[in-house]
């Protein structure tokens, strides 16, 4: 195999490795989403129930949804990095021995549309899906405090 060829079956590989990293991405926040409709289930169908030392379990899935809220923020800010870097570096990297740069050329391609306005990506909604849910979560914590504490 010549030395092109190889660099070219590099590119082809690593392209489908990026692109497979995306889709667990995705699958990540399919799991994130559905663990939070889970919690917000819980503590429909639980919210009269009292655990030990009088924590409602509103109260405690109240607090584990924060936590995966965080979690999943933090998720989101992992994975957005390792994107940029499996695109922008590596891939360019090894653009550099082909003869075009399709992926160089798709990012100036989208740069010089986007002029002048803000950039939103799909990174930017999950983290606000996952900030608009831990400020509800953070709410019923707040509430069922108050409760505990005026009850």
């Amino acid at each position: 195999m010549q030395h092109e060829e190889m660099i070219l079956e590099e590119y082809k590989i690593y392209s489908q490795m990026k692109e497979r990293f995306i889709d667990r991405n995705f699958a990540t926040n399919k799991f994130y989403l559905l663990v939070i409709l889970g919690i917000l289930l819980i503590i429909l169908f639980t919210k009269d129930f009292s655990f030990a030392y009088g924590f409602s379990s509103t109260l405690i899935f109240t607090a584990i949804g924060m936590l995966v809220c965080v979690m999943w923020w933090i998720n989101v800010d992992s994975y957005n990095f390792l994107i940029r870097i499996k695109l922008r570096e590596v891939l360019e990297e090894i653009e550099k021995q082909l003869p075009i740069s399709p992926n160089k050329m798709e990012i100036e391609a989208i740069t010089s549309l986007k002029k002048g306005k803000r950039e939103f990506l799909f990174a930017d909604i999950q983290k606000l899906i996952a900030t608009v849910l831990f400020i509800l979560f953070l709410l019923l914590f707040g509430y069922e405090i108050l409760l505990m504490i005026f009850a």
